[in-house]
């Protein structure tokens, strides 16, 4: 199937300011692209990209004062699946793992193991490791908190969500993530884009946040916010948590004035397959 995806973020400055910008597609899917990125500012301004630690694609740019939109849009070839559930997958050894997934071990900034780790130990140390017990810490996350977009809050930790059981898919990631690292099972903090395909159609459209864990010598996604297998994931960024790849990083002040984004499957209709290495990957205008 082909998916459309996309965003509309418009900001009130009162200044010139610097932002870091965390919204194309991660390069992964750079194959997959029948009709490559359009973006744009208006005003429009110059912007540059580069990769940060993670591998993630960031834009460089400085808003104007005043209103200031950013507008993108792509079309991607997806296989039309859901997520696959690797019931068999192992939990790997810490000694066997590979040196670049330790990080994924270690608390970060909304993810406190030293507080969570009696509470993990206690309440999966029992269930036989692997797959099984990484969905039962989805499925105790899914029914601990209680989903409430008004509710959300920017500095909610992982320790702070399971006290307070409320939060948006931000803490479910968070929550469910560090209960992995307390059982010394990597895991890392994912968004991007997830459609409602195959479900019901929800309203408001939002970016996505969920989880990749490191079983059997790979990475596999799990989402305790919706627990189930879905269609057409599309990763923007990776990190340990929300801190290291918010959407937009501003270096001053800023109003979120209005915000849209899509994710919906459009008709096989003919695109120009651009190949990702041809897109301009040091500047865009």
């Amino acid at each position: 199937m082909l998916i459309r995806y996309g965003y509309e973020i418009t900001l009130t400055c009162p200044q010139p300011t610097a932002l870091v910008c965390l919204l194309s597609i991660h390069d992964e899917r750079g194959p997959d692209i029948r009709s490559p990125e359009t973006f744009f500012t208006t005003p429009p301004v110059p912007s540059t990209v580069y990769r940060d630690l993670f591998g993630n694609r960031c834009r460089r740019l400085v808003a104007t004062p005043g209103d200031f939109m950013m507008w993108g849009d792509a079309t991607l070839e997806d296989s039309g699946l859901p997520t696959p559930a690797m019931t068999a997958a192992r939990e790997v050894p810490v000694p066997e793992l590979p040196d670049d997934c330790l990080i994924y071990l270690l608390g970060s900034r909304y993810c406190e193991t030293d507080r969570l780790s009696q509470i993990a130990w206690d309440r999966f140390g029992a269930i036989p490791p692997g797959w099984g017990r990484v969905q039962a810490i989805c499925d105790f996350v899914h029914t601990h908190i209680r989903f409430d977009y008004t509710q959300a809050r920017s500095t909610r930790s992982a320790f702070e969500a399971y006290q307070e059981g409320v939060g948006v898919c931000r803490d479910f990631a968070h929550l469910a993530l560090t209960f992995c690292r307390c059982l010394n099972i990597p895991a890392r903090y994912v968004n991007g884009h997830l459609g409602d395909i195959g479900v019901p159609v929800v309203d408001p459209m939002d970016f996505s946040a969920w989880i990749e864990v490191y079983l059997d010598g790979r990475w596999h996604a799990f989402d305790p916010r919706n627990n189930v297998p879905r269609i057409g994931r599309i990763v923007v960024a990776r990190g340990r948590d929300a801190a290291d790849i918010p959407l937009i990083n501003s270096f001053g002040p800023h109003v979120l004035k209005s915000f849209r984004v899509w994710t919906y499957e459009v008709p096989d209709v003919a695109v120009v397959p651009t190949p990702w290495a041809a897109l301009p990957d040091e500047r865009y205008s």
